[in-house]
């Protein structure tokens, strides 16, 4: 039998908690393990059932999402978050990423993507909503890093641009280095090499460039 997907659910709206435990309990392979109303209520949750994902709203009473998934990286780094929200303001993508959060779903497309999400992050991946991913690759084109260019942009090497793409889609570098079969310095190297050439400086940075050359389309 396969395992199922453990995951915790917290929101403050009970209308909208009813509904994402009907999208996760229709699906044989997710299995929900608790909800939480409260930022708090949240973390003791995942700290207790330590769940596979855990999905957050990113307004919550108390402790917020994202306050929420900074204590859940240092504290339960195994647990892969993904944050629900009505927010489409990039500012708010940014925040999470820069958290550890591994999803981003808007709250209007949770019934057409949580699930799809959940199970992208749950491998190690990165799911950003494609309304937002959309304006970040609309973002990109606006700006002039060197990568704007393709053509005319520095050159990546194979072993560089395999280490980005892994690194936008989520994975740790002990991961990337796993699937690569490099040490983890090595990994830091090629990334921190890349970084550079392309003028990136955050992990948002990172998903932009990655979003514009096509990588996260089948994530």
């Amino acid at each position: 039998m396969t395992t199922r997907i453990r995951t915790t659910l917290a929101d403050d709206h009970p209308i909208v908690l009813a509904g994402l435990r009907n999208l996760i309990e229709a699906e044989g392979d997710l299995e929900l393990v608790g909800e939480a109303t409260t930022g708090p209520a949240a973390l003791k949750l995942v700290r207790d059932k330590q769940p596979d994902v855990a999905v957050l709203d990113i307004s919550m009473p108390s402790l917020n999402g994202i306050a929420v998934a900074r204590r859940l990286a240092e504290e339960c780094p195994a647990v892969r978050v993904l944050m629900l929200t009505l927010h489409e303001d990039r500012a708010y993508l940014n925040q999470a990423m820069a958290s550890g959060v591994r999803g981003y779903v808007l709250k209007r497309s949770a019934a057409e993507n949580l699930i799809h999400a959940i199970r992208a992050v749950v491998v190690g991946g990165l799911y950003v909503d494609s309304a937002i991913a959309s304006r970040m690759l609309n973002d990109s084109q606006q700006r002039s890093p060197r990568w704007t260019n393709r053509l005319a942009g520095p050159e990546l090497t194979d072993r560089e641009a395999e280490v980005l793409k892994f690194a936008a889609m989520g994975f740790t570098n002990k991961e990337i280095a796993a699937r690569l079969d490099v040490g983890v310095k090595s990994v830091e190297t090629y990334k921190a090499r890349a970084a550079e050439k392309l003028e990136l400086k955050t992990r948002a940075d990172i998903v932009r460039y990655a979003a514009a050359q096509g990588w996260l389309a089948d994530i």
